[in-house]
């Protein structure tokens, strides 16, 4: 595993409130934005910060993934996502994240060893889904079973034991795809299929959501690609909102399969992991090219709340990287499909194009990113639209994993407790019911 490095200190502020001055510390990381320390603030100054959403906060120190919303650059451990998505497998930037480095030949088959042993689910576990409704969203099931692994495998919930979490991981990592398909299985009907450890990681996860028995199953490469490089764009992506919340979890010693519970229901949310969702509905809304122009005036009207969907990122003011690659692989998964007349493709192009050259977009930074074309790329696999957010969540799952690791695993780490500005009544005397007014 590579050395974990921390920050240095490369300079110090000095804030000034009434008669008393603080000196902090500014701390520098390997790249991006120094930082004011502001732990003493309080102890010193008598006051906190104020930063609703932590916008402009940093809460942790991390080696895992770096972003750059700027310059459009996204590394995972200093490789650029770029070269990972082309070059690398999944497994392979699991391997990455969780460990520091790349592996080598030994190392990464002993990795996929332990990951394809552990596909299967305690087979208790599939009675879950008998008591949810056969229309039950699947990230409904996802939160529940994952939530209840714990008591399944209480074997690897130690946190401070090093071997029950790398056992805790190869068990959230080798299940997801698992519990992922068995959810849409049991929407659509059909009998689950168990997994096959003949199959790669993407294979796998395919054939147990795609398979039926009377039909013999082969992998197609060029969607098993797809499929490999659409996990690996979403694997991690810094302190996002449900990593945040795996970390937020975390930091109160809850076990592993608890705090990827509640990061799946933060991704639940449709500001976060249900933006590719919102691509597609509402390319299905515009319906034809003839109606984009009067579909842009509407967003461009701050009265009318349409939104322009899968443009723009909370991070990058820049082209989102991960979308430059899901344009190629949707060129790619149409073109294998052999689907040449995609009316949803044309509308991306033509909503891609205006974005690119309209003034008013441009003028705020409103690049296309990952959602804009993974909704499509999905689709044209046979996903279901309400299954888009499960596999935004089975991809990163080890994003989740790697982050709660490298917290449990950093001796600074102590339980998380924001502050707030307190803006309700001041202190009052009780009043009796009779003599209220």
């Amino acid at each position: 595993m590579a050395p974990s490095a921390t920050s240095k200190q490369v300079g110090t502020a000095t804030l000034t409130f009434g008669d008393k001055s603080a000196d902090l510390p500014v701390l520098g990381g390997t790249l991006g934005t120094d930082c004011v320390d502001v732990r003493k603030l309080q102890s010193q100054l008598g006051i906190f910060t104020f930063d609703p959403s932590y916008g402009a906060t940093a809460s942790c120190e991390s080696a895992i993934t770096y972003i750059d919303g700027d310059e459009g650059i996204l590394l995972y451990r200093g490789y650029p996502i770029e070269q990972l998505a082309e070059k690398s497998t999944f497994l392979e930037v699991a391997y990455l994240l969780l460990n520091g480095e790349l592996p080598n030949q030994a190392q990464y088959k002993e990795f996929t060893t332990h990951v394809t042993m552990h596909t299967m689910l305690h087979e208790q576990i599939r009675r879950f889904w008998d008591g949810f409704r056969r229309d039950a969203h699947p990230m409904a099931m996802l939160c529940s079973v994952v939530g209840a692994m714990s008591a399944f495998y209480p074997d690897s919930i130690d946190i401070h034991d090093p071997r029950q979490r790398e056992i805790s991981a190869f068990r959230m990592i080798a299940k997801i795809p698992t519990i992922t398909a068995w959810a849409h299985k049991y929407n659509a009907g059909q009998p689950f299929m168990y997994p096959r450890n003949d199959l790669s990681y993407a294979e796998n996860f395919l054939y147990m959501f795609h398979a039926v028995p009377p039909q013999e199953y082969k992998p197609n490469p060029i969607l098993t690609r797809a499929m490999d490089r659409i996990l690996i764009l979403h694997a991690d992506h810094e302190q996002n909102a449900s990593t945040s919340t795996v970390r937020l979890a975390g930091s109160t010693d809850a076990n592993p399969f608890a705090c990827i519970a509640a990061g799946i229901a933060s991704l639940w949310g449709p500001a976060h992991g249900g933006a590719n969702e919102a691509v597609l509905k509402m390319l299905e809304e515009i319906g034809s090219v003839k109606n984009i122009p009067a579909f842009i005036e509407q967003v461009k009207d701050k009265n009318s709340n349409v939104k322009l969907m899968g443009f723009g990122h909370r991070v990058y003011k820049n082209y989102d990287p991960r979308a430059k690659i899901m344009q190629k692989t949707c060129y790619e998964v149409l073109g294998e499909l052999g689907i040449k007349d995609e009316p949803m493709l044309d509308l991306a192009m033509e909503l891609e194009k205006i974005a690119l050259n309209d003034e008013y977009f441009v003028s705020r930074k409103l690049y296309p990113n990952v959602d804009f074309y993974s909704g499509i790329i999905l689709k044209a696999m046979g996903f279901p639209t309400k299954m888009f957010t499960p596999i935004f969540a089975l991809a990163r799952t080890v994003g989740w994993i790697s982050q709660w690791k490298e917290m449990i695993e950093d001796p600074s780490n102590r339980i998380n407790r924001p502050r707030q500005i307190y803006t309700g009544a001041p202190q009052r005397d009780y009043v009796s019911v009779d003599q209220r007014g």
